[in-house]
């Protein structure tokens, strides 16, 4: 590197117009180097806002402002005293040297005393936490949750049962089990697993679809065998349930937590959304007191809702009164309790009096007798004994085990991190689907169905005072206390009542709607993502959709990526940042030198598009030019060809008279500059002196292959700049389409060179035999400037050999 190349100084054509294309100083480029010069040090938003202010702009503001502020204006100031890096240059001066890759496998096999220990408190996380438990401080708070918790898990246990289509009291045993196994093994200390409206439903879809009411139709009285309906479709939801559970489990195990960043959150939340109408609709048959058929598949919920009103006019007076009362009492203790939520020490349990009160009517009026309406029903006392799945259902069950396990894990781990994030520790994800996988696992061997945890309760365990999953152990003993003993108290209760129970909190979830206006203002592509994930859920059911919704997001980041956006970039006066000039009116193109820049990584799906719009953004039709340039060689071959024939002719012809020639016959020849200077002489003919004399002039400027030898326009820069910043990786798609810009525009005379590229992009460069003799690590430069300012010291390159030209 010469004197002029470290200092940064401008070459001599750009200083005294030398040689046939002039490079004119450029803003900010000048004879000092702009490397040395102060300047502020800009953020975005201030390079945003002044766009590059000149120098004497800063100066004027900081005379205006107060002594203290122009003072820690003039102490951002900084200097940057560096020579011209390229990519070669800068591993010499950091010594690279390639990363080793790490293997990590080894140390899966290693044993001792400490990693047995470790692995022990890993996968049983109850064993760290709990001895050094803080009972004074910690205690009553978890006790006074726990309590809390189990008061709203009596009623949503019951009522979610009905909802996955089982009788009640499994949905106290769905409450029992998998919570208390999720005390031993969760890393969550917040969220309250259990049952949940989104997974009850899909539970339910599966049930109603694997055994719907007409399959237990009695042929005496074409009434249903409900007793024989029951024990099929629990016999489903605990197979079910074991499904889920290996699911989980294996894919924790081996450490598959990150699939659950492909469910992004308009994706969930626009899924949970489609499942609260889900659950909506699935509640009015009991509202209204109807009997309805039993329905799954795409399209199943629009004919829910047609049946709905077409049967409306024998909807049960008593039932839907007390789900009004019923309804109308929850929502008016859940606005008492938002009113004087700082005042109370808990909540109110609305929905606990309301299931208590409505019991006792229930058993006082006779609601069943006198009014038809329709009761839980006998509610066994004590606990089930285990039982081992069916093994036959489970080809029947595997897809919708799946599904029920990644959108089951994706709703507790979010909500698992959202409290984390809030009272500073960490949620393992990996841990976190174990966890939940033996929930559901020993849950199914007990008779429960899938279950994940709550966002309501959730709330309620943190706001009561809950810091451990001790809350839930206290919760769940509660539960099984109810299960023993008190469980019977409620064979009165109007599923009516549950029903209202559930739609009033399906609140949170509907609330969701506001989504809409808000990603419109914000973001219109997770609004499309959340669109689409809400119209394919309701539409194509919970598990079609949910796969519809995955794919299309996946979709959506493909397209987004082909159509990145594109920018041509100047230079921002007095500095060495480097700007969109359609964005940042201070931004001025270097002149002589064109620098590009995509915002999105260029791989196999968008690399012809990155072609496409660097030549468009160029400003010059370079395959055209490429094509002309191809033609009038092609015609020069021949007229020399021509010229070849006749002199031989008159030689031939003529005594004594000795004509000589010597011409460039190949067009590969004539661009590869091996030939030296074509002298041809000849007596007669016009066309021939002609072509001669073209051939002279032609040989002095590159052999006639040159744009303005062969009469064709020349580019207005002689240098491209590529800012691959942006970059991530690279495939082979990618190295060939770099190749072919820098041999396309080496056709048409301008130089290509590479800037701020990543250094594990350099090395899959490198490991693809991107670099050669053509292209070498000296055309790679460290930052944008660096090649601007080498490509200002060298605007036009000697053409004698192709490969001499591009080597630095």
């Amino acid at each position: 590197m010469g004197p002029s190349e470290a200092s940064g100084r401008l070459p001599p054509e750009a200083r005294d117009g030398g040689g046939s294309r002039r490079a004119p100083r450029p803003r900010g480029l000048c004879a000092e180097p702009l490397e040395r010069r102060p300047r502020a040090g800009l953020g975005p938003r201030e390079a945003a806002e002044c766009g590059g202010a000149p120098a004497r702009r800063q100066r004027d503001t900081q005379a205006l402002l107060p002594v203290p502020q122009a003072m820690e204006l003039r102490k951002r100031d900084y200097h940057v005293e560096r020579p011209l890096l390229n990519q070669e240059q800068l591993e010499e001066l950091g010594c690279w040297t390639s990363a080793t890759g790490t293997r990590q496998w080894r140390t899966w096999f290693q044993c001792s005393h400490a990693r047995a220990r470790a692995l022990l408190f890993q996968h049983l996380p109850v064993l760290a936490w709990l001895p050094r438990y803080p009972l004074r401080d910690w205690l009553l708070g978890d006790l006074l949750a726990g309590l809390s918790v189990a008061i709203m898990q009596l009623p949503q246990g019951l009522a979610y049962a009905l909802l996955a289509g089982l009788p009640p009291v499994f949905g106290l045993y769905s409450s029992f089990y998998p919570v208390f196994v999720y005390f031993l093994f969760g890393t969550s200390r917040h969220i309250s697993v259990g049952t949940f409206a989104v997974m009850s439903v899909m539970v339910g879809s599966v049930t109603e679809s694997l055994a719907p009411d007409e399959n237990f139709l009695q042929a005496v009285n074409s009434t249903i065998d409900e007793a024989t309906r029951d024990a099929t479709r629990v016999e489903l939801a605990s197979t079910l349930s074991v499904l889920v559970g290996l699911f989980q489990v294996g894919l924790g195990l081996v450490r598959f937590g990150f699939v659950v960043t492909y469910l992004s959150e308009p994706l969930v939340r626009g899924y949970t959304t489609a499942a609260s109408v889900q659950v909506f609709v699935s509640q009015l048959k009991y509202v209204f007191g109807l009997q309805l058929s039993s329905r799954s598949g795409p399209l199943s919920l629009i004919y829910t809702v047609l049946e709905v009103c077409s049967k409306l006019p024998q909807s049960v007076v008593g039932t839907v009164v007390t789900a009004v009362v019923a309804g109308v009492v929850l929502v008016l203790v859940k606005l008492l309790n938002d009113k004087l939520h700082r005042r109370l020490p808990l909540p109110i349990p609305g929905e606990l009096l309301t299931l208590i009160g409505a019991t006792a009517i229930s058993y006082g009026v006779g609601l069943k007798h006198r009014f038809g309406v329709d009761i839980v029903g006998n509610i066994p006392a004590g606990l089930v004994p285990p039982a081992a799945p069916n093994p036959q259902l489970f080809a029947s069950l595997v897809g919708y085990a799946f599904t029920i396990a990644v959108v089951g894990f994706a709703i507790a781990i979010s909500l698992g991190k959202i409290f984390a994030l809030r009272h500073g520790y960490r949620v393992d994800s990996n841990q976190e689907l174990v966890a939940l996988g033996l929930s559901n696992l020993i849950g199914g061997i007990f008779q429960c169905f899938p279950v994940s945890c709550s966002m309501s309760r959730s709330l309620v365990q943190e706001g009561a005072g809950g810091n451990t999953q001790v809350a839930g152990a206290v919760s769940s003993l509660f539960i099984l206390i109810i299960i023993v003993k008190l469980g019977e108290l409620f064979r009165d209760l109007p599923k009516a009542v549950l029903a209202a129970a559930i739609i009033v909190n399906l609140k949170g979830m509907l609330m969701q709607f506001t989504d809409i206006p808000s990603l419109w203002k914000s973001n219109r592509m997770d609004l499309l993502i959340w669109l689409v994930t809400f119209v394919a859920t309701i539409l194509l059911n919970l598990d079609i959709g949910l796969a519809v919704a995955v794919v299309f997001s996946l979709l959506l980041v493909v397209v987004r990526t082909q159509l990145p956006h594109y920018s041509v970039l100047g230079q921002v006066t007095d500095t060495d940042i480097y700007q969109d000039v359609a964005e940042y009116s201070e931004a001025r193109e270097v002149p002589g030198v064109k620098v590009f820049r995509s915002s999105a990584t260029m791989y196999f799906a968008n690399a012809e598009l990155y072609s496409d719009a660097l030549k468009q953004r160029c400003g010059i039709d370079v395959d055209h030019l490429m094509s002309q340039k191809k033609k009038r060689l092609r015609k020069k071959e021949q007229k020399l060809k021509r010229l070849q024939k006749t002199l031989q002719k008159q030689t031939a012809a003529s005594e004594g008279t000795s004509v000589s020639i010597h011409v460039n016959t190949s067009v590969r020849d004539m661009e590869s500059n091996n030939v030296e200077d074509s002298k041809a002489q000849a007596s007669t003919g016009n066309e021939v002196e002609d072509i001669a004399a073209g051939g002279q002039e032609d040989t002095k400027a590159s052999n006639g292959s040159t744009l303005k030898a062969l009469g064709l326009p020349q580019p207005h820069f002689h240098s491209l700049v590529l800012d691959l910043s942006a970059l991530s990786f690279v495939d082979t798609v990618c190295i060939k389409s770099l190749k072919n810009i820098f041999r396309d525009f080496r056709e048409i005379e301008v130089e290509v060179y590479l800037a701020a590229c990543h250094t594990p992009v350099v090395t899959q460069l490198e490991a693809g035999h991107f670099f050669d003799a053509s292209i070498t690590k000296q055309h790679l430069f460290a930052s944008v400037h660096d090649a601007v300012l080498f490509a200002l010291q060298h605007p036009k390159s000697s053409p004698a050999n192709p490969v001499l030209m591009t080597k630095l």
